[in-house]
């Protein structure tokens, strides 16, 4: 009876000790984790009007997405055009665009005209797309260190970590170089599951000669946690590959 008595105190304080032992950054990978691919969310996206904001017509608007069983939807609003897409991992997905639903796989491919193409640019960011508790779980790591802020977790990226945030794809290769990149990350966790974050990052792009001053705030909102369904279109269905 003792022993048995003794074993449970025992149990108890390594647990204790256990959750003693969890620094901030833990907790943020644990919040995204807790949301276990099934939430909705909604992306909005400030950067300057002057001096780098970019062109109004193609300034990303909001981006509403939901995601559950491995499928995600997502809507995109650039400007007053609004596409929709879906994805089931591994770069594979589909994307309506002005003729209708096409794959990734078939936007991707080079039509040979060479120049800017809208359509393999859409692919390749979709291809690319990381779900908001896979980023913020990226984004955790990403950080110098990461500390409690009134009601939220804050910190600064480290250079690595705002570089990966001021393009898309894998780095390397024919991508763009990019200098002078800082930023800064707050998490807001309600309940145990990750409910909100906040991504501020600003430096300078050049691909082919072409440079540009970045400086955007994205927030993220979680919603409807264990709950979110995806309904994908017929149409869309034949696409997916």
């Amino acid at each position: 009876m003792k022993k048995s008595i003794l074993s449970g105190i025992f149990v108890l304080m390594a647990g204790s000790l256990l959750a003693a032992d969890s620094t901030p950054k833990d907790d943020v990978k644990a919040a995204a984790k807790a949301l276990a691919d099934n939430y909705s969310w909604r992306t909005t996206t400030a950067a300057p009007t002057g001096g780098g904001g970019g062109n109004a017509r193609f300034r990303p608007g909001p981006t509403d997405g939901k995601t559950a069983g491995g499928t995600t939807w997502l809507e995109m609003t650039r400007g007053t055009n609004v596409t929709d897409a879906v994805l089931t991992g591994g770069g594979k997905g589909a994307a309506k665009m002005q003729d209708g639903w096409q794959s990734l796989a078939d936007l991707a491919a080079d039509d040979g005209g060479g120049g800017f193409n809208p359509r393999m640019f859409m692919a390749r960011m979709l291809q690319n797309f990381k779900a908001p508790a896979t980023q913020a779980g990226e984004l955790a790591d990403g950080t110098k260190a990461l500390a409690k802020a009134d009601d939220a977790i804050a910190g600064d990226l480290t250079e690595d970590g705002a570089k990966a945030q001021l393009t898309f794809g894998p780095p390397g290769g024919d991508g763009p170089t990019i200098s002078n990149a800082k930023g800064s990350v707050k998490f807001w966790v309600r309940d145990g599951k990750l409910a909100k974050y906040e991504l501020h990052v600003s430096g300078s792009i050049d691909f082919n000669g072409n440079n540009r001053d970045v400086d955007r705030t994205t927030t993220v909102e979680l919603k409807d946690i264990g709950t979110t369904k995806v309904e994908v279109p017929e149409d869309a269905k034949s696409k997916l590959k």
